[in-house]
């Protein structure tokens, strides 16, 4: 499987509490966490979002709380990968358990800009930045949570294997 979309750029030490920001926990729904994801630091994104894009991020992204609201928020505003140079290990995992897949790759969180077109193929970790030109490599994810992205996070995944 394979993604595509346009590149909206982050920094380091990216944290649970501006990708969704506590006030706005008051609900679980994700169509009203993805209208407020990001806002603290990117007035815009919610706005600009397109079902596709690409989040591309600095190291330690989603440090923080525990709270699996953050990438619930992504997901359901659109972006199809987030891509950074390493993430916070609970957000790591809250990510696989939501289904929004996630790439660790130092070299592409340092060669993507803000506004580029990267395509990246879960199957061999190639991640190329289609505006440069540049290709990257990260690991391929594991069968198994290919398989849990695959349906959509950790719950219908589960759901379906004992429906089976």
């Amino acid at each position: 499987m394979s993604v595509k979309g346009t590149v909206f750029k982050y920094s380091d030490n990216v944290d649970t509490d501006v990708i969704i920001p506590a006030r706005h926990l008051t609900s679980a729904d994700p169509k009203h966490l993805a209208a407020h994801c990001m806002e603290d630091i990117d007035t815009s994104f919610a706005t600009s979002v397109t079902a596709g894009d690409i989040m591309v991020a600095g190291k330690n992204f989603g440090c923080g709380s525990s709270r699996e609201h953050a990438p619930i928020a992504i997901k359901a505003s659109g972006i199809s990968l987030v891509i950074a140079s390493d993430f916070a290990r609970i957000f790591y995992r809250n990510a696989i358990n939501v289904g929004l897949p996630i790439m660790e790759c130092p070299e592409a969180s340092e060669g993507i800009s803000n506004g580029d077109i990267v395509e990246a193929d879960f199957d061999t970790g190639v991640i190329t930045n289609v505006t440069t030109g540049k290709t990257f490599q990260a690991k391929p994810f594991p069968e198994f949570i290919k398989r849990i992205i695959d349906a959509g996070g950790l719950v219908p995944y589960t759901k379906a294997k004992t429906e089976a």
